[in-house]
């Protein structure tokens, strides 16, 4: 065993520098993307209770095409990841120039279905809420549908350059756009008195920027990966379908995730506009204890294709172990950080003291269960997929969210009189039922034995 373990120490694919490189300007690029969210929230929250809400509405739809692209430039790295780690860079880029074409395709559909099925969204799906913030809903919904493909562009190029393990670039440019996006919002909501249109104007124009500029710089050929400077276009559908192998199933897992959430809004804007802003306030901050997590997750997708690729199952065990200590200490970390200047951040919105308290309870118990549970929920499937067993995390997901995220949410919040943090309790509970089911799948080693390419 000790033999074992000196081998691996000395032909580790990735140095503790390399992770070091790879997960900070994830992190840094994760966190701008966050307060940008925030901002734009403050800043509405200048406009009133109903823009803040009306604005909340449609990200929790944006937010769900956003995953569905995440979803999909997942799958493109763990391919293109993949066929690095067999050392077939001809097949890797194949896969980055299939995933860019393919991403930028469908979002175009998705886009055009947005628009067509607007009234639905806003009817339907939103519940019953008033008038004031309908009308806000559908500002912004219509100013920054235009947006959804450069956000698939933006996605699809930053997974190309997280493969090769240059997190810089992506995070250069989300410094750049975010930067640009919260002047412009100061600028047109302050200066010239817009209202929710001063948050939607240049959270288009800087989601077209980051995806203009960050393609643009994967068409340089002295990259390992790169995107064929063509219009031409053939696609490869052996290759797509491999993508999709790993992309559909994350995808499905994230879209029902957000469509369950989306159902659950629905229930919360019974509870009121105090308990919508506080719902919108308290997500956006529990973001900021969760954003080691997600933005490391991003980085283990590529390590684990690396390594399954490479056939070492023993350093994908061995990476796995070592980067979900890394989470933990650092969401520890984001917790403690978030919970000690949430007084100030709650002065900043200036919610009523109704909303104030809702919010500060969801983000103390958000806190408290996440520091325990989270990991093990959303970084250790991360390996599954990775490794090619994509589907096994997406029923367990979608089965989870019906079950708790849903029937839960009504079950407390109604008929056990919890009101709108009973919807909370039941994605705490959502968690901890998806520990234990995917440490077992772990464990039992049964993601050994699936491979995507």
């Amino acid at each position: 065993m000790q033999q074992k373990t000196l081998a691996l120490q000395s032909t580790k694919l990735f140095t503790n520098r390399d992770l070091f490189v790879l997960f900070l300007p994830l992190i840094i690029e994760q966190g701008l993307e966050y307060l940008v969210g925030l901002a734009d929230s403050i800043m509405v929250a200048h406009l009133g209770e109903s823009a803040v809400s009306g604005v909340s509405l449609v990200d929790f739809v944006m937010a769900l095409l956003i995953s569905l692209f995440a979803a999909l430039a997942t799958g493109g790295a763990v391919i293109a990841g993949q066929y690095m780690g067999r050392k077939k860079q001809e097949e890797s880029r194949e896969a980055a120039n299939q995933l860019v074409w393919f991403a930028g395709t469908m979002s175009i559909i998705i886009t055009l279905i947005i628009y067509l099925i607007k009234p639905l969204i806003l009817n339907g799906l939103f519940g019953q809420i008033t008038d004031e913030v309908r009308t806000s809903a559908n500002t912004y919904l219509m100013i920054t549908g235009i947006s959804i493909p450069f956000l698939a562009l933006y996605n699809a190029g930053a997974a190309i350059f997280r493969t090769m393990g240059n997190a810089k670039l992506p995070m250069y440019v989300m410094l750049a756009m975010n930067i640009a996006h919260a002047v412009g919002n100061a600028i047109l909501i302050y200066g010239f008195h817009f209202g929710v249109e001063g948050v939607a104007i240049p959270t288009l124009l800087s989601r077209i920027a980051a995806a203009v500029i960050i393609i643009t710089l994967a068409f340089n050929k002295k990259q390992p990966l790169y995107i064929k400077k063509s219009l031409k276009h053939k696609s490869n559908w052996s290759m797509i379908k491999r993508i999709l192998g790993i992309g559909v199933p994350y995808g499905l897992e994230n879209g029902l995730f957000y469509l369950g959430r989306i159902f659950v809004l629905s229930l919360v804007s019974t509870f009121g506009t105090a308990a919508i802003a506080a719902n919108a306030v308290g997500g956006t901050i529990v973001m900021f204890e969760v954003l080691p997590g997600m933005a490391i997750g991003l980085g283990l997708t590529v390590i684990i294709a690396r390594c399954i690729g490479a056939g070492d199952y023993e350093q994908a065990k061995y990476f796995t172990k070592k980067i979900m200590g890394i989470v933990y200490v650092a969401q520890v970390v984001s917790c403690a950080l978030v919970l000690a200047i949430l007084p100030a951040i709650l002065n900043v919105y200036g919610l009523l003291e109704t909303a104030r308290s809702l919010t500060t309870q969801i983000v103390w118990w958000h806190a408290a269960f996440e520091v325990i549970i989270w990991p093990l929920a959303y970084t250790l499937p991360v390996t599954l997929r990775a490794s090619g067993d994509a589907k096994f995390p997406m029923w367990v997901g979608i089965l989870s969210m019906f079950f708790c995220r849903i029937v839960l949410a009504y079950l407390l919040s109604i008929y056990f009189n919890m009101g709108m943090f009973g919807t909370w309790v039941a994605m705490f509970i959502d968690w901890i039922v998806k520990a234990f089911i995917f440490v077992g799948r772990y464990i039992n080693g049964k993601w050994t034995k699936y491979h995507a390419i």
